[in-house]
C-alpha cells in the first residue's frame, strides 16, 4: 500500500472529510518535515511510513476534540499536532509556540508552502507567553501536572487543556487529584499505529 492510499484510508477511518485535499497537503508537509529534518532536529522519526502513523494520523485523531476557535499548540517543534489540525480546520486559528528558532523557522516555511492563513508561529518560552485561548494542546510536556501549571492561565473560562499522551499517563493524572472532576481521559484509536494513545482533557 503506498503512502497516499495509507493516509487516505486512515483519514476516512477517522471520519475526516475532504480527504483528497488533506492527503495532498499532508504529504507535502511530510516531505518538507523529512527534508528539513536532515539538517534540523525536528523528529526522531525518519521513515515516511512512520511519519504517516506516528505524526500525521496521530494528530488527526485528536480532531473531534478541537472544539474551540483559537487553539495554542505549546512546544509545537516540528508542527505536530498544530499543522495537521490547522489543515483539517481552516475555519479555526492555530498558534504554534516553540522557543527553538530552528524549529519556528521550519514551521514558518511550512505555513508559507502550505498556504496556511490560519496559522501564526511564535518563538517564545511558554513561561513568557501571554494570551487567552479556547484550547491549549501539547504533545511535548513530559508531565501533565507541568502542562497544567504552565498553561492553565492561557485558557479562557469554559475552555480546555488537551494533553496527548502514551500509555504511562495514569500516575501523571493521579497527581492532579484536586482536578479529578474536570479531567476526562479519551482513548484514541490511531489507524495503523500499534500503540496506545490517549488524550487527557482538562476543563478550565
Amino acid at each position: 500500500m503506498n503512502l497516499e492510499t495509507r493516509l487516505a484510508e486512515g483519514l476516512r477511518t477517522l471520519g475526516l472529510s475532504d480527504t483528497e485535499r488533506l492527503v495532498e497537503a499532508s504529504l507535502h508537509f511530510q516531505a518538507l518535515l523529512l527534508k528539513w529534518n536532515k539538517v534540523t532536529n525536528l523528529t526522531a522519526i525518519t521513515s515516511p511510513e512512520q511519519v504517516i502513523t506516528h505524526h500525521l494520523l496521530d494528530a488527526f485523531a485528536v480532531d473531534p476534540y478541537i472544539t474551540g476557535h483559537t487553539i495554542l499548540d505549546v512546544g509545537s517543534g516540528g508542527g505536530i499536532p498544530g499543522i495537521p489540525l490547522a489543515l483539517a480546520n481552516p475555519d479555526k486559528d492555530f498558534i504554534l509556540l516553540d522557543p527553538n528558532g530552528k524549529k519556528t523557522r521550519f514551521m514558518t516555511q511550512a505555513k508559507i508552502e502550505l498556504e496556511l492563513t490560519n496559522v501564526v508561529v511564535i518563538q517564545a518560552r511558554v513561561e513568557d507567553h501571554t494570551g487567552q485561548y479556547d484550547q491549549v494542546i501539547s504533545r511535548a510536556f513530559r508531565q501533565v501536572a507541568g502542562f497544567v501549571d504552565s498553561c492553565a492561565r492561557l485558557v479562557r473560562s469554559g475552555g480546555s487543556l488537551l494533553a496527548m499522551k502514551g500509555p504511562d499517563y495514569e500516575d501523571e493524572v493521579a497527581q492532579l487529584a484536586e482536578l479529578r472532576n474536570r479531567i476526562q481521559t479519551i482513548d484514541l484509536a490511531v489507524p495503523g499505529l500499534n500503540a496506545s494513545r490517549y488524550l487527557i482533557r482538562i476543563s478550565c
